[in-house]
This record gives structure tokens, sequence and C-alpha cells, in this order.
């Protein structure tokens, strides 16, 4: 028998729960692999973003600052005498790391921190800062347009302080107001104002690049980690496809070799070392190709069997329908006549078997098992037989031995017909005036019963060959062809499709015949 394939017990998917995949069953599972991989990635990827998001409340931030310490700057100047305001400005400007500049009410320029020496308010060239600094400028741009973020308007002089926007509401509102540019090298330039009692503006400047610098640094960090992750991601999803789709396409190829009809001289492996879900379908696989492969020897076998055993009779038929055609003699053509009757009856008995014989398999598949009463079952059948009327003065006898009911799964016309042709070859080999004992009794959770005959029995040599196909041992004074060698085999594909076992013995009590034991799990034991 063909091993049974053993199936993960935690496996989540059941028979008839597989998922539907619809345009993704067009693509190699090596690439769905890595495409799931690299979706998880682009999610991480996602942190470029969050680092835009950053930027962005960290430059609001610092123009809240700018407003406040612009307020506080004003309040200075307003307190100072109008002869200490150009030390006053320089000395803040130095301190607060911004270009201070004060308006007068109608916008001309008074003061100016970097015109009294401190120039602490520059704009890079971005043409002269080299590749890095060309391709952070790029990446910047880029995530800023993916992220939809605004556009900063860019920075340029003026002459005159009411041409400033930020100086033109602090003005109006009379309050501090502040204003974000985007400098060539695409850092920010916070410009803020506050008015002073007499109507002057305060106005500071301040190119803020250690924010574009910080995020940047924090975005290499990020790229360093995604590029790492990325390989180590690919790396570990080739290897997990490899470890997947190898041993699949092996188990396809030898499928389709088994589909093109070379079950033979296929080896499909059954991968033991796997004990994951590709180890029990290849395991299943092999197990299906040997089933395949013993299902094929076994018809072609069968089919050679068939041949042999109806090219006997039909030689005869064929040697009594020609001499019919030049023999004369009415006595002589009577036997002729006589041998074709019976060689006719002998085809049709073979016919007949041979169909039992072969569709049996694929009717015990989808039989559907009850409960069978055997005690009931075996009464019954002897008692038939014994109103029948049994030939040669043979008696027939049922023993019943187990004290609680008889009942297992099975088939209940199919267990009759294994049980008959056992009686029937019992009455075969039994002597004149023989008994036939049949048995049935509880034995380890099995039903077991015995038929057992007084004939000359069955040689130990030849006690599993009398389950072949064709394969009969007669009684030498038994007419040739009464049999066709099936009943027997028959009987063992029946009780094997019920889960059970069929044997021939010699009897027990040293007395000439045989014994035929048939053995069925009780139903509940199974």
């Amino acid at each position: 028998m063909v091993p049974a394939t053993d199936f993960p017990r935690s496996s989540r998917f059941r028979e008839g729960g597989d998922l539907a995949l619809r345009w993704s069953g067009h693509i190699s599972l090596t690439r769905r692999i890595l495409a799931v991989n690299i979706f998880a990635l682009l999610l991480l990827a996602g942190g470029f973003f969050y680092l835009d998001s950053y930027r962005a409340r960290i430059v609001d931030y610092r123009t809240d600052q700018a407003a406040r310490e612009v307020g506080l700057i004003a309040e200075a100047i307003a307190g100072t005498p109008a002869g200490g305001r150009a030390a006053l400005v320089e000395r803040l400007a130095r301190d607060t790391g911004t270009r201070v500049r004060l308006f007068s009410p109608s916008g001309t320029p008074v003061l100016d921190s970097e015109r009294s020496g401190v120039v602490n308010f520059v704009l890079l060239d971005p043409t002269k800062r080299g590749r890095s600094e060309a391709f952070g400028r790029f990446l910047d741009a880029s995530i800023e347009w993916i992220a939809g973020a605004r556009r900063l308007p860019a920075y340029r002089e003026r002459a005159s302080g009411r041409d400033w926007p930020t100086v033109s509401r602090a003005l109006a509102t009379r309050h501090p107001a502040a204003s974000v540019w985007r400098a060539p090298d695409r850092s920010p330039v916070i410009t803020a104002a506050a008015t002073l009692p007499d109507g002057s503006v305060a106005m500071t400047a301040i190119n803020d690049r250690d924010i574009v610098y910080r995020i940047r640094a924090e975005r290499f960090r990020l790229g360093v980690v995604l590029l790492v992750v990325t390989l180590v991601s690919i790396l570990l999803s080739l290897f997990l496809a490899r470890t997947i789709v190898g041993p699949l396409r092996r188990l396809a190829r030898a499928a389709v070799r088994v589909r093109l009809g070379r079950a033979r001289e296929v080896v499909v492996p059954r991968l033991p070392d796997r004990r994951d879900e590709i180890g029990s379908l290849a395991r299943a696989l092999s197990d299906m190709s040997l089933a395949l492969r013993a299902r094929i020897d076994a018809t072609e076998a069968f089919a050679a069997d068939v041949t042999h055993e109806l090219k006997n009779p039909l030689a005869s038929l064929r040697s009594a329908v020609d001499g019919l055609s030049t023999i004369n003699d009415p006595a002589l053509q009577n036997k002729l006549l006589a041998i074709v009757r019976e060689d006719i009856h002998r085809l049709d008995r073979l016919i007949t078997d041979i169909s039992e014989a072969s569709r049996l398999d694929a009717q015990l598949s989808r039989a559907k098992f009850e409960p069978v009463d055997l005690d009931a079952l075996l009464v019954g059948l002897v008692d038939q037989r014994m109103t029948r009327g049994l030939a040669r003065g043979v008696r027939l006898r049922y023993d019943r031995r187990a004290s609680e009911p008889l009942v297992v799964a099975g088939e209940g016309a199919r267990l009759e017909q294994v049980f008959e042709n056992l009686v029937d070859n019992a009455l075969s080999f039994s002597p004149d005036g023989g008994l036939i004992s049949v048995a049935a009794r509880d034995e380890d959770g099995d039903v077991e019963v015995r038929v057992e005959d007084e004939g000359p029995g069955v040689p130990e040599a030849e006690r599993e060959a009398v389950f072949r196909r064709f394969q009969s041992i007669r009684p030498s004074d038994e007419a040739f062809g009464r049999h066709s060698g099936l009943g027997l085999a028959i009987a063992r594909t029946i009780v094997d499709g019920h889960g059970g076992a069929i044997t021939a013995e010699a009897r027990e009590d040293r007395l000439s015949g045989a014994r035929f034991v048939v053995r069925l799990p009780l139903a509940r034991a199974a």
C-alpha cells in the first residue's frame, strides 16, 4: 500500500479555504515576495515625508520666535536715546545672530547692523557649493513636490522698508509680523518686523540654514538605514523565494512528466528535511505518483489477465464453430453446440465478474458508509442459503460468539457480497456432507468473521496468491471454467475499502479444511 501523507495540523488554510488570486495570480511567486517586502519598505520610506512635516514645524516655531524677538528688540530700541541706538543695534545683531535694521516711518533705512560691520546674514551661492549641495537641493525639491509642500517665495533685497511685506503688515496691525522666504540654496530666510511708538519699524532677518542641515542629516541617516534594510530585505526575499519557488518548480516539473505519461520513470522529490507545507505537498505528490504508478501497473496487469482469460473460451468457441461447419453427425453437432453454450456462459460470467472488479474501487470511493449490523447480515445470509438448499448434503452453520452488537461502518450490499463469495468458495471445496461454519466475534475492537470448511484447505505457499485476480485453486473434480478466479480478489478489494483485512489460514483444530478470516473495525472504535 502507498504510505499515507502527513499534513501539519496547524495549517490555517484547509481544503476549500484557499485564497482566490485574480490579477496577482499572473505574477511569479518570486516577484510577489519581493513586491510585498518592498511595499513594507516604502512604508518605511514615508519617514522622509514625516521629516518634511517636522521641518515645517521647526520653521513655524522659529518664525514665532523671531516675531517675539523683534518685539523685544523694538522695545529696546525705543527706550534708547537716538545717539545710542547704533551701538545697541550692533550689539543686538551679535547677540541674536540676525541682521537688524531700523526704518523710518516713511520706509527710509535708518540703521543697519551689516553696515556697522556685523556681517552675520550671508546668502550662499549654491553653484559654488559642489555636487553634494546640488543633490541635497534636488532631494529637498523632490520631497517637497511629492509631499505637496507650499513653495516659499524667493528672498530678495528691497530698497525701501515699505516694500517689505513684513514691514507693511507690522505697520498695518501694530503687532510684530514675520515672513518666511527661500534662499538660493533652498534654506529658509525668516524676516520679522515690529513698530516703535514713533512709527519707526525694526526688522530682523536670519538665514536659518541649521534647519536644512539638520533635516538633511536626518534624511541621510534614514536613507542609510533604508538602504541597509532594503538590501537585507531583498536578500531575505530571494532566500525565501528560493526555498519556496525552487522546490515548487521541481514538483511542478515532476507533475508535468507524470501527466505526460512517464509515471514510471519520474521520481517525485519527497523533501524529507522539510516539515512545512512545502514538505507536506512534496510527500503528498510523491505518494500520489506512487499510487498512480501502482494503479497503472495494476490496470496493465489486469488488462493482460483479462486478455488471457478471454482468449481461452474464445479459442474453444472458435474451434466449436469451425467444427459445426464441417461435421454432419447430429450427435457430434449437439456436443459442439453444448460446448458453444458452455463457452458463451463462461464468457458472460467472465465479463460480468470483470466488470464488477473493474468498477469496484471507484464505487467504494464514492460510497457513503452507514452502520451495518454484521450479526443480522450473517444470520440473514445463512438462512437464505439454507432455504435455497445446499448441494451434496453440505451443511451450513452460524455461530455467534459476541455479547454486544457487531456494528461496523460500511456498505451493507458490498459486505454481504464478501461473505457470499466466501461461502460459495467453501461450498465448492466442501466434501459431500461436509460442514461449513460461519462464526463472528468481537476481537480487540474489531469484528472477526471466520468461514471454515472441511475441504482440502489452502496450501501455505498459496494463501496470499488466492486473493489475486484470476488466481484460482479449484478442486480436481470440478469442470474447467466454472469460476472466473475473481471472487476472492473482489472480496479483498471490498474489505480493504472498508479499512479491514482478509486472510487465509489453517484451521486451529488440525482438521482438514480452509479458514478465511475477515477483520473489520467496529463502528464505536472508528
